[in-house]
This record gives structure tokens, C-alpha cells and sequence, in this order.
């Protein structure tokens, strides 16, 4: 992809980012996300039941009448992006290939936080960490997250969400809202990892899937190829038999990932490559909002 085409696209998604964050986010994002802690404000007069332990002492005795400490919630945030760019993500049988699916997603959620005054931070990850983007704030730098989210190209075509949640309790020790964006294809066991990145961070798990994942047409022979491994396997489509076994184990693994993110207390949704982005999201935030 040469400049000038990244340029253009660059250019394209910016304008449909900005729009769907404008119309659809501005308010589900602001009451979603909580800041990382309490800032002092003010002082106010002590009153009959005030926690005595926020008495200003200094204030009190300047005054020789208690006063109380005012705290407010500190709105910045550190927004990262855990972005899955294994082989994988190049599949799609339907409006869009799954890499271009978390591209939008990515955009709308860095032009969320740009919007809000936010740090906006990526991560890329296959079966290693691919490449680390610090978080930052202003435009220019959520420009360069969307060119990265573009024209990046992997060295590695496999998957390891246990590095990637590794890295980011590691590397980021301000709290932050991590969304992992996946389609968590890895044979790896990443629980524990998990666990702990979610103590340190507020984590959301985004499983960007493709129907085809799920169930099989009746088309007859067909070559399947793991594009992760580079093998290619025949499966008979036309049988019955070998179309139910696919769509339950499909459904068995799609089960587990919901089972161990809520054991795991990570907030976690799925989007289809013919999905709406737009509606997930948009409930996701909702139903954070309202757990505020």
C-alpha cells in the first residue's frame, strides 16, 4: 500500500469513526468507563455523619470549624488496544474480513477516547508482541494508531493471548481500560494471564468471529486451510454427521471463552464479521453504565 492509499484510507475511516463516535458513543462511553481514582477537589463544611477520617486538619485549624475534603472522580483514562494480528484475522466469508472488522472497531474506540481527552495506547500481538504503541492523547497520535491499524504487517502468523496479557500487566502501570480484540483462536492456556492483567487492569474482551467458524454450507469436498499453521485438511461438507459435529464443537469452544471470561470477571462480547459493531458496542457500554 503506497502513501497516498493509506492516506485515502486513513482519510475514510477517520470521517466513519468520528460519526459513529459523535452520534452513538459519546454518552455510553463517558458513563462506562470509570477514571483511575479519586482527585481532590474542594472543601466543604463538616456536617453530622461526614466520614471523619476526610477532615482537613489544616483547614479546621485555620478556620478553628471542621472541614471536609471533596474528592472527585478522575476522569482521564488510559484506553490500550490489545490487537490480535496472527494469521487468523485475514478470514472472512461474509461482509468483511475479520482484520478489517477490529481495524473499525479500533477506530471508533481511539477517536472514543481522543474525543474525551483520553490517552489512547496499542499493543499487537500474534504469538509474540509484535509492536508497542505508549499511550498518548491528541489527534495526531490517534491518526498514527489508525495508519499502524491499516498498513501493520506481522512477522509472526500464530497466536498467544498469554503474551499479550503478560506484556500489558508488565509494561502499563497506570490502571487502564484494555480492550483485547481477538477471534481467540490459541491453543495456548491463557487463564491465569487472564486473571491477573484483569486485577491490575479493567479488561473487555471483543471476540471478532466469522459465521463460517460456526457452521458449515453443504458445498460438498472442500479444502479447509488453518491459516495459522499453513495446513490444509478436506472436509466432506455434504455430510450431515461431519456438519453437526463441527457446529457443536464450535459451539462447545465459543461456550468456554464466555464461561472462562466470566469466571475470569472480564466483560466480554461477540461480533460477527456481518454483525453490527455498532449495536455490541453500544450495549456494552450501556450495561457498564449502568453497573456505575
Amino acid at each position: 500500500m503506497d502513501a497516498a492509499e493509506l492516506l485515502k484510507k486513513v482519510r475514510k475511516i477517520e470521517i466513519k469513526s468520528k460519526g459513529l463516535t459523535n452520534q452513538l458513543f459519546a454518552g455510553e462511553y463517558h458513563s462506562a468507563f470509570k477514571g483511575s481514582g479519586m482527585a481532590f477537589s474542594e472543601v466543604r463544611n463538616y456536617t453530622l455523619g461526614d466520614d471523619i477520617r476526610k477532615i482537613d486538619w489544616n483547614v479546621t485549624a485555620r478556620f478553628n470549624h471542621p472541614f471536609i475534603k471533596v474528592f472527585e472522580e478522575e476522569r482521564e483514562l488510559t484506553v490500550m488496544l490489545l490487537v490480535d494480528v496472527s494469521e487468523s484475522g485475514n478470514f472472512g466469508t461474509q461482509v468483511q474480513l475479520k482484520r478489517e472488522l477490529i481495524t473499525e472497531i479500533c477506530a471508533v474506540l481511539s477517536f472514543s477516547a481522543i474525543q474525551n481527552n483520553d490517552k489512547i495506547g496499542l499493543i499487537f500481538f500474534s504469538d509474540k508482541i509484535e509492536k508497542f504503541i505508549p499511550p498518548k492523547k491528541g489527534k495526531s497520535h490517534g491518526l498514527r494508531i489508525i495508519r499502524e491499524l491499516l498498513s501493520f504487517e506481522p512477522e509472526s502468523k500464530g497466536t498467544n493471548l498469554g503474551e499479550a496479557l503478560k506484556f500489558i500487566t508488565n509494561a502499563i502501570k497506570k490502571k487502564s481500560t484494555a480492550f483485547l480484540i481477538s477471534d481467540f483462536i490459541d491453543q495456548n492456556d491463557f487463564n491465569a494471564a487472564l486473571k491477573i492483567a484483569n486485577k491490575k487492569h479493567d479488561l473487555i474482551a471483543l471476540n471478532i468471529y466469522d459465521e463460517r467458524q460456526n457452521k458449515l454450507p453443504n458445498i460438498g469436498l472442500v479444502p479447509m486451510l488453518d491459516n495459522e499453521s499453513g495446513k490444509i485438511r478436506f472436509i466432506d461438507t455434504s455430510s450431515k454427521k461431519v456438519r453437526t459435529h463441527y457446529e457443536a464443537t464450535a459451539k462447545k469452544r465459543n461456550e468456554e471463552i464466555q464461561d472462562q471470561m466470566k469466571r475470569a470477571g472480564v466483560d466480554y462480547t461477540s461480533v460477527a464479521t456481518d454483525g453490527s459493531y455498532v449495536k455490541a458496542l453500544h450495549t456494552l457500554f450501556k450495561q457498564r453504565g449502568s453497573r456505575r
